[in-house]
């Protein structure tokens, strides 16, 4: 991936909160941007054949994991919270469960559609309390099943943390970067 698919201005990580408590919402969706962004930090700079290579025994590369956070995006926050219909909400997976990019797509276009995945949850959120629950007919068949938004940010938030951790170890086997 090259440099211009790491963030330019990449999103600060949110201040301790001071005298007065953050609004946990704000909070929330400014921790996930942060790790948004760290991801495709740890992308840029890497080549086509370290992006689509895998270095680890579980076999997934890091076009797959961008792939995978793209769609998990599309699952929590369209299809999820939403209920927007979608015709593949597993598109990142083959049938065996197995994290996969469908064979046409260039590492650009994983990284654009991550990058849009992403704009439009932000806009979700945005017009969104974070009480809110999930719409019912797309992830949640039945609104006592339909969790809260703020429910679905920390769940996506631990995703984003969880899988740039994985990516500091890939990108440290890859060229021995190492740090944020």
């Amino acid at each position: 991936m090259t440099d211009d698919a790491s963030a330019a201005g990449a999103a600060p990580l949110p201040e301790p909160p001071g005298s007065t408590p953050p609004d946990p919402h704000e909070m929330a969706s400014a921790y996930l941007d942060y790790y948004r962004d760290t991801v495709l930090r740890k992308l840029g700079g890497l080549s086509e054949a370290e992006l689509r290579g895998s270095r680890l025994p579980s076999g997934w590369s890091p076009l797959e994991l961008l792939w995978h956070l793209a769609c998990v995006e599309r699952r929590w926050f369209r299809w999820g919270f939403t209920a927007e219909p979608l015709q593949d909400p597993w598109a990142d997976q083959d049938e065996a469960g197995r994290w996969r990019v469908p064979g046409h797509m260039a590492v650009q276009d994983v990284a654009s559609r991550f990058r849009a995945e992403c704009a439009r949850s932000r806009e979700i959120t945005a017009g969104a309390a974070f009480t809110d629950r999930a719409a019912v007919g797309g992830r949640f068949a039945d609104e006592r099943e339909a969790p809260t938004l703020a429910w679905i940010l920390f769940h996506v938030l631990q995703e984003y943390a969880r899988h740039a951790g994985h990516l500091d170890i890939v990108r440290e086997l890859a060229d021995g970067a190492t740090g944020e």
